[in-house]
């Protein structure tokens, strides 16, 4: 028995123990409850979750699917990052007015600016309904009769459950599919923009800082929820009235010290922390690397292109960034995993677990899935990284690739549906391609092609090598695709879509750059991407043995279930850290930076003249710390994508900041949650305050607050 314990808290709390975990909001009482209070919580578990009465979770809202957001005021000002907010301030600016640039403040409610389409999504309450799920499953059923049977379960589920008419119900599974949760939800669609920086402040640092500490980006921006008169969700109506919550966040003006509470609570997307040691060795030391020469190579060909042409600049640079994005965040995924020696402690732990299941007799059971990982990842690496090399290359960096594989979907919509099914499709694509090639350049796109086609054909693995690709002359089949296709211009795309379906079909598989384009992309959709598929649902099953098989062997431990984009809570400290040998990186970051990194006229790292005003004036009113104005901090909170805008919540329930990044040394918390690097990026909230009241002048959304002082109680 003194083994088995041993084995259990070794495997399981390499996270649990070092604040690591994303957590339902409805399950912390207990172990959780007591940990976040032993790191200096104040509140309880009810304070936070609660469908009797109000807590923090009623003061949390989806931002638009995508983001996290909360209420902080009794008349619904909802506060979100910049970027999540971008789209709607973009779709409202002009050369009259830009509000990227500019920036946009409401000093009234009528100012406020609706946002069609918009919702934003307050969580009622969550029920635990995996007995519902798994009624008339057993055994003896095949994998599909089972999840046939599950979802005929749930939709019955979502049909009978209690809830008011005006409610929403969706179910998510967590566990990879062992449990299963029903959530009750509103769903408001009338929001309106009610404030935002430009983006000299909003998106400081830019693509430079992405994923960086310090960081000094005020990415923030505020919308308001409005509901109808009886205070329940709307579609637009100037008749509607800003919605009453039950619940806002108190805005804290004490700031944070080092080893001070934290609480992120919001909507992250998505980790995959239970990978077997092989999966995560793959990603890191085969896959990623591959998709991140590809990548690497299409930036310092864009950027040289935009550091030559202003017209190619403004073309090109929300391009350029959505491709380094992730491709410095592979970076340092990849860095990280091999820093944090993942891989090795992962093999550490299947060691433990194969003792453990043989220990309690469970081999039967258990005991092949750890070979059954291994047998099937080394089988699906060569699919996965001709899929990726399909998906960087073909679908994604050439523009004139991507063009075919819409081009092939259109074809294949015609020979499949029909005439009308078609004249439907292409109505819908043209209008695509008219601003896909607004933001094009065939020059451009001709030097990335003629070096990417290149290292697809010699680095897909040869089973999944198009026959057009081999032993050819790069350069002559660049030059001869660049010259004679009509893909190359919207001219040329509207020529090739115009007259009838047959028509269409002929000219297309006329076209040199389509006829490559195709063998392509009917080479993925026919060999790779099935293979792939099938493979990859066989290791899902199999990862959803191995996880129920944690769940079972250790009943009385506390393991998080991966993020689904479902509301979750993770709690940890401020904490600066040591990236590397002889340097500490300082857990908080002030406006001091931001003039140290000033550049005038720079596009990341221009300075607005009010905000250098401020600064030299030292007019901060009652934002400041010791005379300095702090920006950002970081947290050991465990975030990713989707915590984008989540509210960082102090030890009393207050706000302090909202999340909007993680540093780069830790961006293989999605796979491996390592507490000596992993940090999360939260703007502080008194930034937030200071550029509302002082740089923007908008003290009506200040005076809404409740700004609280909990150190000084």
């Amino acid at each position: 028995m003194k083994l088995l314990r041993l084995l259990i808290l070794f495997i399981v709390f390499q996270v649990s123990a070092q604040q690591g975990g994303m957590w339902i909001p409805s399950m912390l009482e207990g172990k959780n409850e007591k940990e976040m209070q032993s790191l200096g919580m104040k509140m309880t578990a009810s304070d936070i979750y609660n469908i009797n009465n109000s807590s923090l979770k009623d003061a949390v809202v989806h931002f638009n699917g995508g983001c996290t957001s909360e209420l902080i005021s009794s008349r619904a000002l909802l506060l979100t990052n910049h970027h999540c907010g971008y789209g709607a301030i973009q779709s409202h600016s002009s050369v009259a007015h830009d509000y990227l640039k500019d920036g946009f403040w409401a000093m009234t409610d009528a100012e406020e600016l609706p946002n069609p389409g918009m919702v934003a999504t307050l969580i009622v309450r969550i029920d635990d309904i995996t007995n519902r799920a798994f009624e008339g499953t057993s055994d003896n059923m095949t994998e599909k009769q089972r999840l046939d049977k599950i979802a005929q379960n749930l939709d019955k589920a979502q049909k009978e459950v209690v809830k008011e008419s005006w409610q929403e119900v969706f179910v998510k599974s967590i566990y990879h599919g062992n449990q299963y949760l029903l959530y009750v939800t509103e769903v408001f669609k009338d929001i309106r923009l009610v404030g935002a920086p430009p983006s000299s402040i909003g998106k400081f640092g830019s693509d430079t800082d992405n994923w960086m500490w310090p960081r000094h980006t005020g990415d923030f921006s505020l919308f308001r929820i409005y509901a109808s008169k009886d205070n329940k969700p709307a579609t637009y109506s100037k008749d509607n009235v800003p919605y009453i919550p039950k619940h806002f966040l108190p805005v804290s003006l004490d700031g944070v010290a080092e080893n001070d509470f934290t609480l992120v609570f919001g909507f992250p997307g998505r980790t995959n922390e239970y990978l077997p040691s092989i999966a995560v060795d793959q990603l890191a030391n085969k896959l990623n690397p591959a998709r991140i020469e590809v990548r690497d190579v299409a930036l310092k060909i864009v950027d040289s292109y935009m550091r030559k042409d202003q017209q190619i600049k403004i073309q090109y640079a929300s391009k350029y960034a959505s491709i380094a994005n992730y491709w410095k965040k592979w970076i340092g995924e990849s860095q990280g995993i091999n820093k944090s020696d993942a891989v090795k402690i992962k093999k550490k732990l299947e060691t433990d677990f194969d003792k453990l299941v043989a220990a309690k007799g469970l081999q039967n059971k258990y005991g092949t899935l750890l070979s059954d990982f291994d047998s099937m990842y080394k089988e699906i690496e060569a699919v996965s990284l001709a899929n990726d090399y399909w998906s960087e290359v073909v679908n994604r960096n050439v523009e004139l690739l991507s063009a075919t594989v819409m081009m092939y979907q259109l074809e294949q919509v015609y020979e499949k549906k029909g005439t009308q099914a078609f004249e439907e499709a292409r109505e819908k694509l043209n209008k695509r391609l008219e601003g896909f090639y607004k933001n094009y350049n065939a020059t451009v796109d001709k030097a990335v092609f003629e070096k990417l086609i290149e290292i697809y054909a010699n680095n897909i693995p040869r089973t999944y090598l198009s026959k057009s690709l081999s032993n050819v002359d790069f350069k002559k089949l660049t030059d001869e695709i660049y010259k004679k296709s009509k893909l190359t211009s919207y001219e040329g795309v509207s020529e090739l879509l115009s007259g009838s379906p047959s028509d269409f079909v002929k000219k297309i598989n006329k076209d040199k750059g389509y006829q490559l384009g195709k063998e392509l992309t009917a080479d993925f959709y026919n060999n790779i991407n099935p293979k792939f598929v099938k493979m990859s649902e066989e290791i899902a099953t199999v990862q959803k043995v191995y996880m129920k098989a944690l769940l079972e062997l250790f009943p009385e431990e506390r393991i998080f279930p991966d993020a689904n984009s479902t509301l979750r809570v993770t709690y940890g400290k401020v904490s600066g850290y040591q990236p590397k040998d002889a340097v500490y990186y300082k857990p908080v970051s002030y406006l001091d930076g931001i003039i140290e990194k000033y550049v005038p006229n720079d596009y990341e790292f221009d300075v607005p003249l009010k905000l250098r005003e401020l600064y030299e004036t030292k007019d901060f009113g009652q934002y400041a710390e010791n005379g300095k104005i702090p920006v950002a901090f970081i947290g050991t909170n465990h975030t990713t994508g989707g915590n984008s805008g989540s509210p960082a919540i102090d030890a009393h329930g207050n706000l302090i900041g909202l999340n909007f990044d993680r540093v780069w040394e830790g961006t293989m918390s999605d796979l491996y949650y390592d507490p000596a690097i992993s940090r999360n990026i939260m703007v502080d909230i008194r930034y937030v305050l200071f550029i509302v009241d002082k740089y923007a002048g908008a003290t009506r959304l200040i005076d809404e607050m409740k700004l609280v002082h909990p150190k000084k109680k």
